[in-house]
């Protein structure tokens, strides 16, 4: 049976965790700017060993239970938050938002994001503890959302959403950013700007993305700590990433295989273990160091087969191409 972490590491390590992400949303506060790509490659490597040097602590000061489940979860989050960033790129260049401020977007929806994960994982630990079934809907959600993953139709659509136009009929609105701010004045009347859609936009998706991850990771722990800590660790460092990436993140054309994988599987080892806590005891379930191979075997695959199948394309346009080509036409 797996041993309690101790109070004061919990409450240490989530006091840590925040001031850290403070401090960096204040870096972008004071000095909004484009990262270069030795600036992004050192955030992500930062945050990535500062996940490793974490999950060495929980092997520590917990057990290997902790441990793995920790790795597993923070390894599942990441390459969802990755997913993520394809959405972003979307926002982001449908509503041509300046460069300059794209880190401070990217930061606002990872907030955002936090906070919808943070009651997400409240109210799912609730509902576990209550009703142990609730494990059937997770892992048939899963299953159809991996589906949708792998064969759902992704046209993007120019056009704005119905939301965004019944937003446009209703409030004064321009189209002219005025460098980081909600509103601007034109002609002495106070307007939104295109910022306001934007945060919506992130918010939104970030809504979303919590319903797929919170259950995948509840598959690998039931431990609130460790899901809500390895949602933070997989989402610090994403802007740094968005950048880091930049064209190469829509060459990753077979991410969305490995997702899905990853979610199919889980969402198999949620009803499984559903069967074996109800009415079906002696059905075996999915143990964690199981689920640390095929998330890491499943991503390894994805990646290696699309950076495999860009080197035989190299003349796709990408959207971070399409961006930097805008930039140097501005």
């Amino acid at each position: 049976m797996s041993t309690a972490l101790p109070l004061w590491f919990e409450v240490g390590s989530l006091i840590v965790l925040v001031l850290l992400l403070i401090f960096d949303l204040l870096i972008i506060l004071k000095r909004p700017h484009i990262p270069s790509m030795k600036e992004a490659t050192g955030w992500v490597v930062f945050y990535v060993t500062l996940a490793l040097i974490f999950a060495g602590l929980m092997f520590a000061i917990g057990d290997t239970d902790h441990g793995v489940e920790f790795l597993a979860g923070w390894l599942t989050e990441y390459s969802l938050s990755i997913d993520n960033l394809f959405v972003f790129v979307i926002i982001l260049s449908k509503f041509s938002v300046p460069k300059k401020y794209q880190q401070e977007v990217l930061m606002v929806g990872i907030i955002v994001a936090l906070i919808f994960r943070g009651a997400f994982i409240l109210a799912g630990a609730w509902i576990i503890e209550m009703f142990v079934g609730v494990f059937y809907i997770f892992g048939i959600f899963l299953l159809y959302t991996a589906f949708k993953q792998a064969f759902g139709d992704e046209e993007e659509s120019d056009e704005d959403t119905g939301f965004v136009k019944f937003l446009k009929k209703r409030i004064n609105y321009t189209d002219e950013y005025d460098g980081n701010k909600l509103r601007t004045t034109v002609d002495g009347v106070k307007h939104w700007t295109p910022m306001l859609l934007v945060f919506l936009a992130i918010g939104t998706t970030d809504i979303m993305f919590a319903l797929d991850s919170i259950p995948a990771i509840f598959g690998i722990t039931k431990s609130p700590f460790i899901v809500f800590t390895a949602n933070l660790f997989a989402l610090m460092g994403l802007r740094q990433l968005y950048f880091l990436l930049g064209g190469l993140l829509d060459r990753l054309e077979y991410l969305k295989y490995g997702i899905a994988a990853i979610l199919a599987f889980i969402g198999v080892k949620l009803i499984l273990h559903a069967m074996h806590e109800t009415w079906f005891p002696g059905v075996p379930e999915i143990n964690t160091w199981v689920s640390l191979g095929f998330i890491v075997c499943a991503m390894l695959i994805a990646t290696i087969a699309s950076l495999i199948k860009a080197r035989r394309t190299p003349d796709r346009i990408t959207f971070g191409s399409m961006r930097h080509h805008e930039d140097d036409h501005s």
